[in-house]
């Protein structure tokens, strides 16, 4: 049975089985279950999402020998130009009992398995290990990095009789390492990290800010004091960001760039509501911030540039160094203008973007769209001369 993508899988009839698959997809493993005959039941939705790279939940065939022709044609879809390698590694990883639990030995396995694997054979030995770890497995291709442990728990029932095997995956580092990296992070900003995995055009709310007179203050602190201040800096933007349900973008000196994709939120109007609720916020925590770095409240002061994007092409790039969500498009570009031009500690925010507001979000901001006045970017006195060449045009109000 192929299970579709994002189709959930569902739990095996066996009431052993599936006890053990109920508890490994509530832990938010990575894990496969296999019957006595590594016929595979069960793939948890984690490790369908990684097969996919976490643009979506890759396809399965239930019901097959978990190294049958079916699933290793599956296994190019999933792993591309390294499907072979993979598949095949974590069958040597696993061989040895699948070759104890094959009655006819290795003559019957060759038969079941993809004929790609049959070569394998010959070199496996049975094994009758209850548990095995340890077992390096490559995570993918190069640029994807790193390398996976593979561990299997034999399933028994309550008389000791064989009914499965559980395959689990962790990456290849301590639980210090796993741990430390996972909860130092926001588990929603994370969430949303992942759901832009998959670049496309997304209309959302764009934020960018950063510290005015910074290479004035640069030079009136020791390296590691400014070093310091942009550290607080970029810690309170950040999250300002995330607990207005924002995605932090790239980070550039000591400014900040967010992203409020429509997709996140339940509207434009909610969208542009947390971009300019972010805003503030960060603004509002700069005297903390100054106040923590022995700080004159003065010194540390942001501008900000807010504009909405409706075609802009945003996406999630991931190499072995880190994760970043970026987008490119005019709209990105005018924000950044608007942000130039945001001198003296100013939010400006665009007419497209404010205007996107209902009039509950409005009130809710302290906005009152009768009484605003709009001016074109390139007739402010603060317009830069790369404001008034590539966004001239765009009005711009202060909040």
């Amino acid at each position: 049975m192929r299970i579709e993508v994002d189709e959930p899988c569902p739990l095996p009839d066996d009431p052993v089985l599936a006890e053990w698959a109920s508890a490994m997809r509530d832990m938010g493993d990575w894990g496969w279950i296999v019957d006595s005959s590594w016929t595979l039941r069960f793939v948890t939705d984690e490790q369908r999402l990684s097969l996919a790279y976490d643009i979506e939940m890759a396809p399965i065939v239930i019901g097959e020998h978990l190294f049958g022709p079916g699933m290793t044609e599956m296994s190019r879809w999933w792993r591309a130009d390294q499907a072979d390698v993979w598949f095949g590694t974590f069958f040597a990883n696993v061989g040895g009992l699948i070759l104890t639990d094959t009655a006819g030995g290795k003559a019957e396995l060759r038969s079941a398995i993809d004929p790609s694997l049959a070569d394998m054979v010959e070199e496996l030995s049975p094994s009758d290990a209850d548990a095995t770890a340890g077992s390096a497995v490559s995570a993918g291709t190069t640029e994807r990095g790193g390398m996976l442990l593979l561990n299997t728990l034999r399933i028994r029932d309550a008389n000791g009789g064989l009914r499965g095997t559980a395959i689990t995956f962790k990456p290849a580092v301590g639980m210090n390492v796993l741990g430390t990296m996972a909860l130092e992070r926001d588990p929603g900003h994370l969430r949303r990290m992942r759901s832009v995995a998959r670049a496309r055009r997304r209309p959302a709310a764009i934020l960018f800010a950063d510290l005015e007179g910074s290479s004035a203050l640069s030079r009136s602190l020791s390296t590691s004091n400014y070093f310091a201040a942009g550290r607080r800096i970029v810690r309170a933007t950040d999250r300002c960001v995330v607990d207005a349900g924002g995605l932090v973008g790239r980070h550039v000196g000591d400014g900040v760039v967010a992203f409020f994709p429509v997709e996140v939120f339940d509207s434009e109007s909610a969208a542009a509501r947390a971009c300019i609720s972010a805003a503030r916020n960060i603004e509002a925590a700069m005297p903390e911030v100054a106040s923590r770095c022995v700080l004159p409240a003065e010194q540390l002061v942001m501008r900000f540039g807010l504009h909405w994007g409706s075609t802009i092409y945003m996406g999630n790039i991931g190499t072995v160094a880190r994760s970043e969500v970026t987008a490119l498009g005019d709209e990105v570009n005018e924000a950044a203008r608007i942000e130039a031009c945001a001198t003296g500690g100013r939010l400006l925010a665009s007419k497209p973007l404010v205007e996107r507001l209902t009039s509950d979000d409005a009130a809710a901001l302290g906005i009152d769209h009768d009484r605003l006045a709009y001016t074109q970017l390139g007739q402010l006195t603060t317009a830069t001369e790369k404001a008034r060449r590539d966004a001239p045009a765009i009005a711009v109000c202060e909040l």
